[in-house]
Order: C-alpha cells, then structure tokens, then sequence
C-alpha cells in the first residue's frame, strides 16, 4: 500500500524540523514546502533544502511567491497606509496568509491527504494556517504536532538528536521573523511591559556616515516608480532599495502591543525602515492629491483592510472590493515625496507633483483668495453658522 503524503510548511526552525522527522518516522512520505514571501536568502533555502532531505523528507520545494505577495497584498497596504495601531506595518501576519495560501496550493497539486504546520496553540499562526487550509485544501487533514503534543524545546532537539540531526537549535534570547516587510523581534526584555529593547537586540545599526540625507520617492498611482531618480520596474527591488538606506540609519524600529485573534494581548518589537518610509512618503503625497472625503473614506477601509489581513480573513469576499476602492482612490497620486532621514528617526519635508492641489488658482492658503470675494467669504461663514446660532438661539443655557 502506497505511504499517505503530507505536505509539512517547512520554515527550518525546530518545530518543523521536528514535524519532518516524526511523520517520517511516523510512516508518512514527507513533502517539506518552503513557501518564501522574501524573507529567505538563497543560502538560507540552499541550508532548508539540504536539512530537509537529512531529516527524511522525499521532497522539498521552495514555494516563491514575493511577487504574488506583493501584486496581492503589500501594494494594497501602500494604498492604505496600513498600520495596525497606527505603529505595526502588519509584517508577520500578512505573510503567513501568502505562505499558506501556497502550501495549500501545493498540497492540492500533489493530491497529499495532510498538510502540517509547527504552530503553537498560544499564537496567532495557527488560526493564518488552518483557516486556509480549511477554505482552500477541504477534506485535507491538519497536522499540528507542536500544538497538539505540547512538547518542549528539549524534548523536539533529543528527539532529533536520538535519531541522528543535529542542528543548532539553541533558543536565543530574542527570536526574529525576517520578512521583505519588516523584522519583528519577540523574547527578552519585551516580556517585561515597562522596558523597551537595548541596541544590541536589533539586527540593523546605525553604519551611515551622513548625518543627514534626503531620500525621494516617486509614485505612480499609488506605487514606486523610482528611489532618489533610480527608476525601478520592479517593485521588490525598489522596497529593498529602500530597506537599504533606511537601515543604514536604524530608522523604523517600534514596538506595538496588540489584540491577538484568539483575544489576549501580545507585545512585539519589529524594526521596517521601508514600511515606515514608504507608507510615510505615500501619505504625504495623498495629503496634497487627494481631496478631504477621500482620504477620509480611504482611512475608513483601509483599517479594515489591515485589519482583516491580521484577523486571518484575507479570503473573506469583501477583500476584494476594498482593494478595489483602494486602487481607484490611487488615480492622481501621482509624484514625488522627500524625506529627510537621520540616525533613528526621518522627518517628512515636501511634495513635487503635477497633481498637487495646493497648487490651485483659487486661491493661497492664508494668502490671497482669487476665486471668491470678500462679501462671499462672510456670507459662507454667516450660513455655516446657522444651525450653531439657531441651537443656541434655542437654547442659550447650554452655551459653554
């Protein structure tokens, strides 16, 4: 009789190399699936692959879907200013519904009758997986050894280690995700809500020698076109290009407490020079190319967007119909946003675009008025008044 096949999310990490190893051992033909959202370096997958195979795997893949995570979700975010608290850029949440999505895809392709994942019972992943596992893999079995055993860290290393992998699975004070979206950071004084985190737990320093730099981002409906004058086709390479000189000035590091799905709190540090950059210089832009009702709708859904994205409900059928809001909404964003950047902080300092309505003929703001005259200005404040003067015409006792 032909082994059951599972497809296990392969991330390398203790878990799930325990999960390879034991379903192996279990009987199982093991199909280890790296699903990359850009947070993996080629080395790093060469290391996967390599490891993957040593703990009885019959296949592995890496599963590359930056771009489709970004043509589906990072473009939208852009167009929202998405920050969940108006801190956290939605890193680790947003790509583990891509990484999922594929895993599933795969599963399916291969026609497996299980699909594992090295999540703990305690955290906001096992809900990002399993809800779409169940929407996109039905009638496929979830697997979740580490949840459902509930073994320690030292339990999972004797295990391999009694069957002949060994790997340095020392658990650091800090623990990182790192992803094309931002870096979070967890462990360490962030378990203690008074403190905050000393330098040496970021991964990205201060190594500029400027004391000050101007950084120019240019956009085309709502998305990157260019980076200082370096134009940029794709999209990735100009996120990392910004990535690039906004770390070398430890700029984008934070910590936000949040509700996680499950409905306790949790407490993250992250560090995302790009996120904070990009979504930071975007808003600037729509703050002059957009008018007030838009940017105030636009506010509206977007929180929902990112927050739907957190929630695990980027399969739920209203996604789609905001994303479609957002585009539409991006039409005049057009131009570009300068910054000025210094170590561990940025300031934002001006738009050039052709779309820039404070370039309006009308008039100058506090300046001089074109389009209307002083009679119509008073007469526009007298009407504007009348439902305060009749209130209070009515009422005189509740004036403050």
């Amino acid at each position: 009789m032909a082994k059951k096949k599972v497809v296990v999310a392969f991330s390398g990490g203790l878990d799930t190399s325990y999960t390879v190893m034991k379903l192996t051992q279990d009987g199982w033909d093991v199909y280890a699936a790296c699903a990359n959202t850009g947070g993996f370096s080629e080395e790093q997958l060469k290391v996967n692959e390599e490891n993957a195979y040593k703990l009885g795997a019959v296949k592995y893949v890496t599963l590359d879907v930056t771009q489709e995570y970004y043509e589906k979700s990072l473009k939208y975010m852009i167009y929202g200013n998405v920050m969940r608290n108006n801190c956290y850029p939605i890193s680790v949440s947003s790509e583990r519904i891509f990484q999922a999505i594929a895993i599933a895809r795969y599963a399916n392709e291969i026609q497996a009758d299980a699909i594992a994942h090295g999540s703990t019972g305690a955290g906001n992943d096992q809900i990002r997986f399993d809800m779409t596992f169940l929407v996109m893999a039905p009638g496929v079995e979830i697997i979740t050894l580490t949840r459902d055993q509930a073994l320690s860290r030292k339990e999972e290393v004797d295990y391999l280690n009694d069957h002949g992998f060994y790997a340095d699975f020392t658990k650091l004070k800090y623990s990182y995700n790192v992803g094309i979206w931002g870096t979070s950071i967890c462990g360490g004084e962030i378990l203690d809500p008074t403190q905050g985190l000393p330098e040496e737990a970021y991964l990205k320093h201060v190594t500029s020698d400027k004391a000050e730099e101007e950084l120019k981002i240019t956009f085309k409906n709502g998305e990157i076109t260019a980076v200082n004058g370096e134009e940029f086709e794709d999209k990735i390479k100009a996120i990392q290009k910004i990535e690039e000189i906004g770390a070398s000035y430890a700029i984008g590091r934070d910590c936000n407490v949040g509700d996680t799905i499950i409905g306790i709190k949790g407490r993250v540090a992250f560090e995302a020079a790009a996120p904070k950059l990009i979504i930071e210089a975007h808003r600037l832009l729509e703050k002059s190319t957009l008018s007030k009702w838009q940017q105030y709708w636009k506010d509206q859904v977007a929180n929902w967007y990112g927050m739907f994205l957190h929630e695990s409900q980027y399969l739920e059928p209203v996604m789609p119909d905001i994303e479609a809001f957002l585009t539409s909404s991006q039409r005049h964003v057009n131009g570009t946003a300068i910054l000025k950047l210094r170590p561990y902080s940025f300031q934002t300092v001006g738009v050039d675009s052709d779309d820039d309505l404070t370039k309006s003929k009308l008039g100058e703001y506090g300046e001089m008025n074109h389009g209307w005259t002083a009679d119509d200005a008073k007469g526009f404040i007298k009407l504007s008044a009348t439902p305060l003067r009749v209130f209070y015409g009515m009422h005189p006792n509740e004036r403050k």
